[in-house]
């Protein structure tokens, strides 16, 4: 794996495609800058190494040149956060551009305007891929949550760097802890995959069934598992056209060993509503009308115990509709037994949207080994696939 400590950076410019890919409130200014804090390192290294840095990154879905899309406006955070003054040019590539770009001094930041203001960089054109690559020397790719794309930012440009390309310290950081699930773990291994449905979900549990030791299901495709074993769901979320699959997953992960654990009890409500009635049910003996929204009492102690004996976690998908305060209980509990777990020397991997916001939202982002930056480029990872943006730095 192609990393910074491999590079002389004394002189040379780096042209780096971060994740700038920030959340804007209506005044333009940014509401969470986790992801501009999680570039900084690899920013920061090649400055103290003697290197220049010109920053690309999308931001947003915009269609042409829109404003409210436009870099100019995390120009002062992104300084801020690096500590240094950073420069703006307002297009990412022309004979402008590479001009600012060349005249860079040693320490020093250029900022370039949203790649996505080109609908070449979405197109992975090659020739907008050559212009871009004439902005630095050596190009760092460090933004994981685009490298499944094959955009000529992430993916194409980097053929213009036959030797000097190489991954920035997230995206490392990133290929490391998911290899460390995937084909390093230390065994018991668990794998928690919660969500809504099984046919998002089913690629990663097939993968899993050949690492993995449990696998513990949370969510609502609980119910698509519980209905095919022939049980009672109520008003639960279903997916009709999925019960065989569910009962095939069951059987491949019997003939394999892997232990599948299915919640045995459910917190049903009798509407989708926070302020909803509620009662304790088995999951396969939901009343008509009600639905299971979260994990039960019963189904949380024997999950602890599994948990707590894991050696390597990963962490995927909350247990039930987190959002609201009377079905939060499942994920927080659960964010309770990976936390310990944690502290007694396993290690944890979280990615996937809904719980990467629930880690963040109940305070466990300190508590487990890695949080993941990215959520499509996780969860294709997780499936096995190697992703372009990946693929590109290591030919």
């Amino acid at each position: 794996m192609k990393t910074l400590d491999q590079f002389n950076f004394a002189g040379k410019r780096a042209v780096i495609r971060v994740d700038f890919n920030v959340p804007l409130n209506t005044d333009l200014q940014i509401t969470d800058d986790t992801r501009i804090q999680a570039a900084a390192p690899t920013v920061k290294y090649i400055l103290e190494n003697g290197g220049s840095a010109v920053l690309m990154s999308h931001l947003g879905r915009p269609k042409g040149v829109e404003d409210k899309f436009s870099l100019k406006h995390i120009v002062a955070r992104v300084a801020k956060v690096m500590g240094t003054e950073v420069f703006f040019a307002d297009n990412c590539i022309g004979e402008e551009t590479v001009a600012k770009a060349e005249a860079l001094k040693p320490g020093q930041i250029l900022l370039v305007e949203n790649l996505r203001f080109h609908k070449e960089e979405k197109n992975g054109d090659i020739d907008f891929a050559k212009e871009l690559a004439k902005l630095g020397d050596i190009y760092v790719n460090d933004a994981f949550g685009t490298a499944h794309r094959a955009h000529a930012s992430t993916t194409i440009m980097a053929q213009f760097f036959p030797e000097d390309k190489c991954f920035g310290k997230l995206l490392a950081k990133e290929i490391e802890s998911i290899n460390k699930v995937l084909k390093e773990g230390e065994h018991p291994i668990t794998a928690v995959l919660g969500g809504a449905k099984v046919s998002s979900k089913i690629t990663i549990i097939e993968t899993m069934l050949d690492t993995v030791d449990n696998i513990i299901i949370g969510g609502g495709m609980v119910f698509t598992f519980a209905k095919a074993q022939g049980g009672n769901i109520g008003a639960s979320l279903v997916e009709d056209d999925k019960l065989e699959l569910a009962l095939d997953i069951l059987k491949k992960a019997e003939a394999k060993g892997v232990k599948i654990l299915l919640p045995s009890d459910a917190i049903a409500a009798d509407k989708f509503a926070a302020d909803a009635n509620t009662q304790i049910c088995p999951t396969g003996a939901i009343p008509e009308g009600w639905m299971g929204l979260d994990a039960g009492p019963d189904s949380l102690k024997e999950i602890e115990g599994v948990i707590l004996a894991s050696k390597t976690i990963l962490w995927n998908g909350p247990m039930g509709v987190f959002e609201m305060e009377a079905f939060a209980n499942g994920t927080i509990k659960l964010g309770d037994y990976i936390s310990e777990s944690t502290a007694n020397g396993a290690f944890s991997l979280v990615g996937g949207g809904d719980s990467v916001a629930a880690v963040k939202q109940f305070g466990f982002a300190d508590k487990v080994s890695y949080v993941s930056t990215g959520g499509g480029a996780m969860l294709e990872s997780l499936e096995g696939k190697l992703l372009p943006g990946i693929a590109a730095i290591i030919e």
